[in-house]
Parts: C-alpha cells; sequence; structure tokens
C-alpha cells in the first residue's frame, strides 16, 4: 500500500528546506558534512530528494545548523474543504449553511416546502441574490409578484418590501446568497 498523495508532498519538501536552511546559515556542504559526520555526497543527495530523509539523517543536521526540526519536517496540512453543514428551521424553512466564513455575502442552500402561506412583505437592511435549485419559487417585490424556475436567479435591495416562497405544489430548493451591508454581485463579464 503506497503513502497517501499528502505525505509524499510533505517529504518532497525537505529536500528544498535543508537546501534553504543551509543557504540562509551560509554553511558549505562541506562544513556541514564535517559538523555531522555524513559525507558530503550523502548530504547533496538528500538536498536534491534522492535519498529518503530520515530522523537518523535529519537530526544531526538541523543540529549543526541550529534549527528546529519542525522547520524542515512539516507535517502535512489535512484541509478539508467541506462546509459543516448544520441545519436550522426558521419559519418552516430548512436553512442549510454553505459558506464557512463569518464575513459577508453569506451562503445558503433553502428548502421551502409547500403550503399555502399568505405572501407578508418585509423589509431589512442588506442585498440578497436568489438562485433556484429546483422547483417554482414565487417571489414578491414591492407591487411585483412573478414565479421563477430552476435555473431562474434574481437578485434584489432588501429594502424594498419582498417575500417568496413555493410555488405550485411542491417545496422548492433555493440557493441564497445575502450581505446585510448590502454588497452588489460585481460582474467580470461585459453586458449585453
Amino acid at each position: 500500500m503506497g503513502r497517501q498523495p499528502s505525505v509524499d508532498a510533505a517529504i518532497e519538501q525537505i529536500a528544498p528546506r535543508l537546501r534553504s536552511a543551509r543557504d540562509k546559515k551560509g554553511v558549505s556542504l562541506a562544513d556541514l558534512a564535517r559538523a555531522t559526520g555524513i559525507s558530503t555526497s550523502t548530504l547533496s543527495r538528500l538536498e536534491s530528494a534522492q535519498r529518503k530523509p530520515s530522523l537518523e539523517l535529519l537530526l544531526p543536521v538541523v543540529a549543526a545548523l541550529g534549527i528546529p526540526l519542525d522547520e524542515i519536517v512539516a507535517a502535512p496540512r489535512i484541509h478539508d474543504p467541506r462546509v459543516p453543514q448544520r441545519p436550522t428551521t426558521r419559519d418552516g424553512r430548512q436553512l442549510i449553511p454553505l459558506s464557512r466564513h463569518q464575513g459577508e455575502p453569506r451562503a445558503y442552500k433553502m428548502v421551502i416546502p409547500a403550503h399555502d402561506e399568505e405572501p407578508h412583505l418585509r423589509v431589512h437592511a442588506g442585498y440578497e441574490w436568489l438562485y433556484v435549485l429546483r422547483g417554482l419559487l414565487r417571489v414578491k417585490l414591492g407591487d411585483r409578484d412573478f414565479v421563477m424556475g430552476e435555473g431562474e436567479a434574481a437578485e434584489f435591495d432588501c429594502q424594498l418590501p419582498h417575500w417568496f416562497g413555493a410555488a405550485g405544489r411542491g417545496s422548492v430548493d433555493v440557493l441564497s446568497l445575502f450581505g446585510k451591508q448590502g454588497e452588489r454581485i460585481h460582474l467580470r463579464t461585459p453586458r449585453r
């Protein structure tokens, strides 16, 4: 069974770190060989990743250079990019966070159940973007009332009286981006 890619990547980083540390200290390979008792050719192969690093080799080298071992051997970072999804329910709507950071805007998946609900328009600070993933979404913005289908998007200032909910008999899944500070989307493509 082979090593994990992150472990291999960490081992590959040892060679350039050794070379860099030695260069920063202004120590030649010959001087390092004399200080450690390790042959110049072994040190050279270690710095060029042609020799597998071992503690038997690394400990005398870092001691001779006067640097901590973790400066050369960093543990591989195992970063899980998945966002922990702890859904909450508010007014019968399930909110699933899609962004981890605390800044703005925030991303959510909303699952809005189908039910006969009278639209109750509300106003608050912020700016919202909606994208329909599945189902039909009824949106009221001021005196406008319309239905959005899968793949359709809307954006609006939340100071405009608004409401949205499921249209039809089924629930609707919506991607929502919301910023309290009123950030506006930045388009990187020319307008048609």
